[in-house]
């Protein structure tokens, strides 16, 4: 049995008060102020007693930030002066991929490392773009022992970034007659990236770098921003070089397990210059898709050559560079896992994915449509208590002050996030009957697609859809 792996969190409160999504208003014309059984005494999370706090220092209002939504206040006040709203601040928050819902959510995560849960349920659409239109197949939840967060029976969640050898030839001894490369492989199926958005402050890379390397993960950073500060997590970092640049990174890749090449016309010819930097270096090439190139074939053709892993990305919502109708990243991941099977290399080769993840159930729709992991950033900036309100963009003030974020504190929210992460990958292949992430990778009999159900049921009937769901 697998050494069993498990990511400890300890709660972190946050520094400033959450966007919170309801509020409560009060008409307080309409109250007397001397009710025995005032409802605002009786709030368990007292939120109306630091309300009051506030207004005699002339602070903010805190209950538009805490309110916990359980609407006590509403229900018994008998001269019904409170009424709920939408905090319009709320609105205010994200975009129209990564959503107040998802920052919601993954603060609460980073906060106590639990897993979400609503007492309402879902209430959202029945279907919607990119992985809203997919479903995970729950049918194996009749077997309720194959649970590997109570520990019943372990799911392992570790993937490979190295390669894997095509066949194994023995000698008449018994002894390994190929070479066999050392194998290079985190235990959780995410790896860590340096956001190109954001307040991304000395502090900021080591609050990141910190949790990577507590939970024994990889994280890219671009060569250039590795300084002498960040040396000490040297087995932590993935640089990411360029053809024209990786000459002057030769002693960082020497210390280095793993360094990544973004991909240029012609980069087959630099990976043997890579290799001699170091023998046992894995490597992997950044690849955009993009519409006007031919990315299955290309991620074909690659694995064909001596590297390890390639690692494909969308922009941050999940969408193809440059195309007027961008498709879905779940869709063009299957397009380059069918193209490596189709070369019989898909055995040998790695796929990391990124763009588009912004909660734990993306990661095994990922890995559903062909990935073996994906690459996150955004998440990490989110648990830290962003709210992607871009003024960093515009050079105004960070409204959370993330240039001043305690390294310990920032990389203990990222691990609480990591946690929760993990348990719901862990609730999910559980209820898959799966008891490892490699062999939820391609494995689209587990999932239900949206179009694919519409073409079966509805289709003979009403014809076919004439613009997919999907439209970027």
């Amino acid at each position: 049995m697998p050494q069993k792996y498990n990511i400890h969190t300890t709660p972190a409160l946050p520094r400033f008060y959450p966007v919170g999504k309801y509020a409560t208003i009060e008409f307080r014309e309409e109250c007397a102020g001397s009710c025995k059984e005032c409802v605002k005494k009786k709030c368990v999370y007292d939120i109306f007693k630091e309300n009051y706090l506030h207004m005699s220092k002339m602070e903010e209002p805190e209950y538009l930030y805490t309110c916990n939504s359980c609407f006590r206040c509403i229900q018994e006040c008998t001269k019904g002066i409170f009424s709920r709203v939408v905090n319009p601040e709320y609105r205010e928050i994200g975009n129209e991929y990564w959503t107040p819902d998802i920052l919601h959510r993954t603060w609460y995560q980073a906060h106590t490392g639990s897993i979400p849960v609503s007492g309402a349920g879902y209430r959202g659409p029945f279907v919607g773009k990119g992985f809203d239109s997919m479903w995970t197949d729950m049918s194996e939840i009749v077997r309720p022992t194959r649970d590997g967060i109570h520990g019943r029976e372990y799911i392992n969640t570790c993937i490979e970034l190295s390669r894997r050898p095509e066949r194994l030839g023995f000698n008449t001894d018994g002894s390994l007659a190929v070479d066999v490369k050392p194998i290079l492989e985190i235990p959780l199926p995410i790896v860590f990236q340096q956001p190109d958005f954001g307040v991304l402050s000395k502090d900021v890379r080591v609050s990141m770098l910190k949790a990577a390397r507590t939970i024994g993960t990889k994280m890219f950073v671009p060569a250039a921003d590795v300084s002498e500060d960040l040396m000490s997590f040297v087995s932590t970092i993935i640089p990411v070089v360029t053809k024209k640049n990786f000459q002057d990174y030769s002693k960082l890749m020497a210390l280095a397990d793993m360094v990544e090449i973004e991909y240029e016309p012609g980069i087959e010819k630099t990976i043997s210059a890579l290799k001699s930097t170091n023998e046992t270096l894995c490597i992997s090439i950044g690849l955009p898709l993009r519409a006007d190139s031919d990315y299955a074939q290309i991620c074909a053709d690659l694995s064909k050559t001596d590297i390890d892993t390639l690692h494909v990305y969308a922009d941050a919502n999940g969408r193809e560079f440059k195309s007027e109708n961008p498709r879905f990243i779940k869709d063009m991941l299957r397009d380059i896992h069918l193209a490596l099977i189709d070369a019989a290399t898909r055995q040998q080769i790695n796929i990391l994915a990124s763009g588009g993840i912004g909660m734990a159930e993306h990661v095994n729709k990922t890995i559903i449509c062909g990935a073996d992991g994906v690459v996150i950033d955004l998440p990490l900036l989110i648990a830290m208590e962003c709210r992607l309100c871009g003024r960093c963009k515009k050079e105004l003030p960070c409204p959370v002050e993330m240039e001043t974020i305690d390294p310990a504190y920032g990389s203990n929210r990222i691990v609480n996030l990591m946690g929760a992460w993990r348990n719901q990958m862990l609730e999910m292949m559980g209820a898959m009957g799966l008891r490892e992430a490699r062999r939820l990778r391609g494995e689209v009999g587990r999932s239900m697609w949206f179009e694919d159900l519409e073409q079966e049921s509805f289709a003979p009937i009403f014809g076919e859809r004439k613009l997919s769901i999907d439209v970027g």
